[in-house]
């Protein structure tokens, strides 16, 4: 039985058996095409310049195509050479207007050499595909040089005029500014980001910008993006915790200058309450200079402890907000002895190694002083009133979700929550008990529900709250830890109170059976699919592999958070997915004029190449193909009647 609905619906595209017909074509040619590259990326952490650079590189695989497609035409300088220009054409150029000897030989031979890059990369696509990855104003001339053959006598001298006529006009810079851009966009065919976007890096705004123009696109939350999308909705927890990140880290350059978050209350504020404190405990990190206000680490070290202490607060008040989440455990504050400088935690008492505490109130520790609330209502009103913010936001979640199914493989940032015996963990909520796949869709459907409401619903904040809890809840399944001991860190000289259980997924997620039971929970392809996540680094200088459950489980948090080099010894992961195989790139630091500074390895091939028509949008497109072929037929039986 035909819809005849959704065919009438269907035919005010295409009125007639020819126009049909032409799409079925179209739609069954593409099908035939090898399927697209993913990439797989984790845990940026606001590194800007080493994104920017992975992105432009292709993490190393655009340097394997021009080898690819130009062979052993070059020398290993030449290709240095070239490579720079496709990944930084703005400012290569930028060098040549300074010098003297002629570079229109120069220009002419590398938009040679690109255009056969080009060319090679494009082959995989339809030619209309690959003219939407191309600057509007350039793409006629672009389209016309990649497609035409210069070996050709007939199409050589059309060819060689059309390139002739760009150098002499002295108008090659944009041509190849457009070229590089284009060889990067077709390099990366489907960019996945497996979360934490935000946080430690100086730049996650800049990411953001970035991440806005990919065509094809999707993002898995991660724990450090939660509390920004609360923090946009003004919850105060959660702003207070994005700017102790910031503190900490000395990234006031995404806050100020990205986001144009007033921080001049909190640096007056900070600056006169402890004036002749040191704030030992709360230097920051000084991995990142800060460019549109460099403030002093002193300076910084007293903001980072006024936005502390407020968030301690905050979250006690969070907690008493919610029993259900079964955390009162970390209601540190009420331990604290004022006079005695102590604290007693399970039942054992310390020192205290800040007791310099004036905004604490002996009876109600975790009340706000006037100044704190004046203070956290000008904060929430610049993260509420932030274009900027609120853009990248709504992008977050119109683009992000819990999890991902793509192709067969499941992506998820951190876990799916365990029991010891290797089951999945019941979550006991308000709305009800879930586990596996129901829990992740329910903590989605809370955050949307959340960021529905609108700012003066008297639940935003208690909504909002969940935002929170996904940061650091021992039940999240974008943390996986049972508790997070910031308080402990900075007030007790015992490392024995640090220590963070991980849930037991990370330890039965090594096991390929297991890693089975959670890809046939979700509905992804059991025998050929993977797990990719990312949230734990790889210890890679301790002899930690990334490839996990015989290959079926690919963690890819190598750490590309400046904060991480030393723990991991690499500057993190990509995964890459084409139609031969999946290979892993291993970066090291980035240095900008260091080259190709990604090691590329194959870890999986496919026993088959693998077509457009072997993935999930080839099956959309052969499901269209089937309607039209329903069209057809009913123009044909007369059910519905042709339109020229």
């Amino acid at each position: 039985m035909r819809d005849l609905p959704l065919l009438k619906l269907l035919s005010k595209s295409f009125p007639n058996i020819k126009s049909a017909s032409t799409e079925i074509i179209n739609l069954s040619a593409i099908c035939e095409l090898p399927k697209g590259t993913e990439f797989f990326l984790s845990d940026i952490h606001g590194e800007y310049e080493s994104f920017s650079y992975l992105m432009r590189s292709g993490s190393g695989v655009v340097f394997m195509k021009m080898k690819k497609a130009l062979g052993n035409s070059l020398s290993k300088g030449e290709y240095d050479e070239l490579a720079k220009l496709i990944y930084y054409p703005e400012e290569v150029l930028n060098t040549r207007h300074y010098l003297k000897s002629d570079t229109r030989k120069w220009r002419k031979d590398m938009i040679e050499k690109m255009i056969v890059v080009a060319r090679f990369i494009s082959s995989k696509y339809t030619r209309s595909k690959t003219r939407k990855r191309m600057s509007n104003s350039y793409a006629y001339v672009l389209d016309e040089l990649i497609n035409t053959n210069s070996e050709d006598l007939n199409t050589k001298r059309y060819h060689d005029a059309v390139l002739d006529s760009i150098l002499d006009l002295d108008y090659s810079d944009p041509y190849i500014i457009a070229l590089a851009k284009l060889i990067q966009n077709l390099c990366v065919d489907h960019l996945h980001i497996i979360g934490d976007i935000f946080d430690r890096g100086p730049r996650a705004d800049m990411i953001m910008d970035e991440l806005m123009t990919f065509p094809e696109i999707d993002i898995q939350w991660g724990n450090h993006d939660t509390p920004w999308i609360g923090a946009a909705h003004g919850n105060l927890a959660c702003i207070a915790h994005v700017i102790y990140i910031a503190t900490l880290y000395n990234s006031f350059d995404v806050l100020e200058s990205g986001y144009g978050i007033n921080l001049r209350p909190l640096s007056m504020y900070a600056e006169e309450l402890y004036k002749d404190d040191s704030c030992e405990r709360f230097k920051p990190h000084l991995l990142d200079t800060n460019v549109s206000d460099s403030l002093s680490p002193t300076l910084a070290a007293k903001m980072c402890k006024v936005i502390t202490m407020i968030m301690f607060k905050l979250e006690g008040q969070l907690i008493l907000r919610h029993p259900e989440y079964g955390i009162n455990n970390r209601l540190l504050l009420d331990g604290i002895d004022l006079e005695k400088g102590t604290i007693t935690i399970k039942d054992k008492t310390f020192p205290l190694e800040d007791k310099n505490l004036p905004t604490l109130k002996k009876g109600n520790l975790r009340e706000l002083t006037k100044d704190e609330v004046l203070l956290m209502q000008s904060l929430q009103y610049s993260f509420t009133h932030s274009e900027k913010l609120q853009r990248h936001v709504k992008f977050l979640l119109k683009k992000g979700s819990m999890y991902k199914l793509y192709n067969g493989n499941l992506l998820y940032h951190a876990c799916v929550p365990m029991n010891e015996d290797g089951s999945f963990m019941e979550v006991k909520t308000p709305d009800g008990t879930f586990s596996g796949k129901a829990y992740m869709d329910y903590c989605e459907k809370k955050v949307r529900y959340a960021c529905s409401l609108p700012l003066d619903h008297p639940d935003k904040e208690f909504e909002t709250d969940f935002l929170w809890y996904l940061w650091c809840g021992p039940k999240s399944p974008l943390f996986g830890k049972d508790q997070i001991t910031t308080f402990e860190r900075i007030f007790i000289n015992d490392s024995s109170l640090y220590h963070e259980d991980y849930n037991p997924y990370y330890e039965y997620s090594k096991d390929i059976e297991y890693v089975k039971k959670i890809l046939q929970e979700f509905g992804a392809d059991v025998d050929h699919g993977h797990i990719i996540n990312g949230h734990v680094p790889v210890l890679v200088n301790k002899g930690e592999s990334p490839i996990k459950a015989d290959g079926k489980l690919f963690k890819i948090d190598g750490g590309l958070a400046k904060s991480y080099h030393s723990k991991t010894g690499i500057a993190g992961y990509t995964l890459i997915y084409n139609s031969h195989y999946y290979l892993l790139a291993q970066h090291k630091n980035f240095v900008k004029d260091g080259g190709n500074i990604s090691k590329v390895k194959i870890v999986e091939r496919c026993p088959d190449r693998v077509l457009v028509k072997d993935t999930d949008k080839g099956r959309d497109l052969q499901e269209q193909i089937g309607v039209l072929k329903d069209l057809i037929e009913a123009y044909k039986t007369g059910e519905l009647h042709e339109r020229n």
